[in-house]
């Protein structure tokens, strides 16, 4: 499942790229590129991890579509405040399930949790960037309480409106 979120992931970035316009349209293009290869290269450390141990990774669209447990990310052409809201949660999840991923290896495989530490810093990092984007100086987060790509992007648009 790892393996499937950061194809997905790097997939989403992209669309993000292409699809991202607005004030804000190359900042958020030009940042979103780096991300792309670096994901990938997670990806790819991954899946020769799995060959590694004898797996076998599974990297085409049917298989992640098949078995992933999250919904295709939501948001089409709009502005960049709007994506980077919704891919400000898509970054949660990840997160929260990489470092499900690290704790369930900590005794059986440390080879293994090293990476996936190795890529929660850098997954953090991307974050960061991100809510660099939705956060006021005072640290308060325009998509806090969301729980849908849409309603941040949403409270994240309004956000954005409403400041000076």
């Amino acid at each position: 499942m790892r393996l499937h979120s950061l194809n997905d992931l790097a997939l989403t970035l992209k669309h993000i790229h292409w699809n991202v316009v607005g004030p804000h349209f190359i900042a958020v293009h030009e940042m979103l590129d780096p991300q792309v290869e670096q994901v990938r290269s997670m990806a790819d450390d991954l899946a020769e991890r799995i060959s590694t141990l004898g797996g076998e990774p599974h990297g085409t669209p049917g298989a992640l579509v098949a078995d992933r447990t999250w919904n295709d990310y939501s948001i089409g052409r709009a502005e960049a405040i709007e994506h980077l809201g919704a891919l400000n949660l898509v970054y949660t999840e990840l997160i929260k399930d990489h470092r499900s991923a690290m704790a369930a290896t900590e005794e059986a495989d440390p080879v293994t949790q090293d990476m996936l530490i190795e890529q929660l810093r850098g997954l953090e990092l991307f974050q960061w960037f991100v809510r660099a984007h939705l956060e006021s100086s005072g640290g308060e987060l325009s998509t806090a309480g969301a729980s849908t790509e849409t309603a941040a992007a949403s409270q994240a648009a309004d956000q954005a409106r409403t400041q000076p």
